[in-house]
């Protein structure tokens, strides 16, 4: 079964926007892997605009799953992460202000600088996966660095999903393929939802581990968190 790793950045948005701890993040974490969840993924940003990084020292005593930590390798979050000690670190490209995460990092010009990172990680026995555009040659690079996985950047399939155009998922799938061909591991997030995430899963061989926040906590305002877990966990059996 693929793993579902649920973002809660956005339960954070929604405490930050009034203040105090309501919702109370720990309690809503720990509900989410109570219902079924295999992870837990936060997204700090240097601006701290949802999860701080005080949540994310704090998250990994409540974490009895999977603790995914992803953000832009700059100093401020790796130290962060060297500290929180998570499952998985996710390196991802995103510029200090960005909305959210817009494109896969182009592991050819970083290569060497992904290398580095990588083996900070890795010293210390946290498993990282960058985050990577449907590229063949992205994908060889990335193998280069001595990542164990990667996780594709899937906007550009939802959105063609979402038109009805089904052939968006092969140039993932053949991505897939070869990253299997090379040994690194396959884990995909970005506007994966209730509508497209059995299809997606069911083109992707191996696929370890989906990333899962906006979407499921929009669809929990109309389902329920609980229902809406579950539901996701019963598409990717």
């Amino acid at each position: 079964m693929t793993k579902l790793s649920v973002n809660i950045n956005k339960i954070a948005t929604l405490r930050n926007s009034r203040g105090g701890n309501v919702p109370d993040l720990l309690k809503v974490a720990s509900d989410i892997q109570n219902f079924g969840a295999q992870g837990i993924t936060v997204h700090p940003r240097p601006d701290q605009r949802h999860i701080t990084y005080k949540d994310t020292l704090e998250l990994p005593k409540i974490i009895t799953t999977e603790f995914n930590v992803e953000g832009n390798p700059i100093d401020e979050f790796i130290e962060l992460a060297l500290k929180a000690k998570p499952t998985q670190v996710t390196l991802v490209p995103d510029s200090i202000d960005a909305l959210t995460s817009n494109a896969g990092w182009d592991t050819i010009n970083n290569q060497s600088f992904l290398s580095e990172i990588v083996s900070i990680f890795k010293k210390e026995n946290i498993r990282t996966s960058i985050f990577i555009d449907s590229d063949s040659k992205m994908i060889e690079a990335a193998a280069k660095t001595g990542v164990d996985r990667i996780e594709l950047y899937t906007e550009e399939f939802a959105s063609q999903y979402s038109i009805g155009n089904l052939k968006g998922i092969d140039k993932y799938t053949q991505s897939a393929i070869l990253a299997n061909e090379l040994g690194l591991g396959i884990n995909a997030g970005h506007d994966l939802n209730l509508q497209n995430i059995k299809f997606f899963k069911d083109n992707i061989p191996n696929l370890l581990e989906v990333s899962i926040g906006h979407a499921l906590i929009a669809e929990s305002l109309y389902l329920g968190l609980e229902n809406v877990v579950n539901m996701y966990l019963d598409k990717l059996k």
